[in-house]
């Protein structure tokens, strides 16, 4: 396979230990090659070609082979996926011949595939609902709740974002460009809400307030920040599909989505300036 930044060759682990290779800009998907019994588990729906040794099965749960207890373990498994917006099913692709094989994933709109290996980052990686595109097998996808209210109400993601956990390989989508950020104990970084894309379970998240009143009614970034507290490491995502969503649906509206104040009280009255309406 070709070099690329992203590419990974093989050590020991307990999950599948697989070698991968990112292509593209905005657009980008996944390509992961197999040796013979390794298998990549994905997303429903992210598939997009595959050598044909590669079989497909598609699996209860998160497919990581860890949920024990027979049916009603797989149930459980399901269940959480179900919980954060996921299908009850994920796609077991295993390779079946001699040699390697690949298959490939492609993210679902323009951003980022951020590889991860869990057990560089303490075996956990907290990310938000929809985040998960594919992990070697062995790897767990599970829930994480906000414990405090407020952050679940109004902290982007809701109460329940995605847990995974491991010590193999994990492909998650993060929207636009993306950045990571190691944060020292107690120090401190304020992000919007919807712009935190995935987090070590050793930081802190909360909420504080944008400032004052004039601030939360005109400054088009809504009530709260994110606040976040080390230590441990955060990633950082540039457009957020909500935020996408937004303006294409503004832009669809007679007149709409022409203004940088369009989040704030400030849009119409610029839209009646500009002759918009």
């Amino acid at each position: 396979m070709a070099q690329s930044p992203w590419q990974h060759s093989r050590s020991p682990s307990i999950a599948d230990d697989v070698d991968f290779e990112i292509k593209g800009q905005e657009l980008q998907f996944l390509e992961i090659e197999l040796d013979p019994g390794e298998s990549a588990v994905a997303e429903a729906g992210a598939f997009v070609w595959k050598d044909a040794s590669i079989g497909m099965t598609t699996v209860f749960g998160d497919g990581s082979g860890d949920n024990g207890g027979g049916f009603m373990g797989k149930l459980m498994g399901a269940g959480k996926r179900l919980l954060t917006g996921e299908s009850l099913f994920t796609t077991v692709f295993t390779h079946n011949g001699t040699g390697k094989a690949r298959v490939a994933f492609a993210a679902p709109t323009p951003g980022a595939i951020l590889p991860i290996r869990l057990s560089d980052v303490g075996g956990t990686l907290i990310c938000q609902k929809d985040a998960f595109l594919a992990a070697a097998r062995g790897v767990s996808i599970g829930i994480a709740f906000q414990r405090k209210v407020m952050t679940g109400l109004f902290g982007g993601e809701g109460f329940i974002m995605q847990r995974l956990e491991g010590d193999g390989w994990v492909f998650v989508q993060m929207g636009g460009m993306v950045i990571e950020r190691e944060l020292a104990p107690g120090e401190q970084l304020h992000i919007d809400t919807g712009c935190l894309a995935a987090m070590t379970p050793s930081v802190d998240f909360d909420l504080v307030g944008v400032g004052g009143v004039k601030s939360m009614l005109f400054g088009g970034e809504g009530v709260f920040f994110a606040r976040l507290t080390g230590p441990g490491k955060v990633w950082i995502q540039s457009l957020p599909f909500a935020r996408l969503a937004g303006r294409m649906m503004a832009a669809a509206m007679p007149g709409g989505g022409q203004n940088r104040g369009e989040g704030s009280a400030l849009g119409m009255f610029g839209d009646w300036i500009d002759g918009n309406r």
